[in-house]
């Protein structure tokens, strides 16, 4: 099993802009990718594989103390974009050929979203026997 944090508000992957030019992925979706890619310094995994992903976002600076106090104690959830799979999809897609060979070697998957005074994205890979 290896953990990992990355720093910063979740990001999810956008799809791939369509132009005359041809097809290309956003900077923000390249960026966020090699960030991931730069916070992992695990092993190549091999075999099937669990990964569980928890997405903290900021809590806003308008919450009322009763409101912060129910996102802390998850009584409130972020139900606000970017959505849970395209979270997911980002990690996933940047371990490609850096964790393991391909993510097709994921057969588990688990994501969450909470609120959190630092805002981070926490992930847990897992060989399963």
């Amino acid at each position: 099993m290896y953990k990992f944090t990355i720093p910063g508000e979740p990001t999810g992957k956008a799809r791939p802009r369509v132009t005359k030019w041809g097809t290309h992925t956003p900077e923000k979706t390249v960026l966020y990718e090699n960030l991931v890619k730069t916070c992992y310094d695990g092993p190549m995994m091999e075999g099937p594989l669990m990964i569980e992903v928890i997405a903290y976002y900021q809590i806003a600076k308008s919450a009322s103390a009763k409101q912060k106090q129910a996102m802390m104690e998850m009584r409130i959830y972020p139900t606000k974009k970017p959505d849970a799979d395209n979270i997911l999809k980002i990690a996933a897609d940047a371990l490609n050929g850096i964790a393991y060979k391909d993510d097709s070697q994921i057969v588990i998957a688990r994501i969450e979203k909470r609120y959190s005074d630092n805002p981070r994205v926490e992930v847990k890979l897992e060989e399963l026997k």
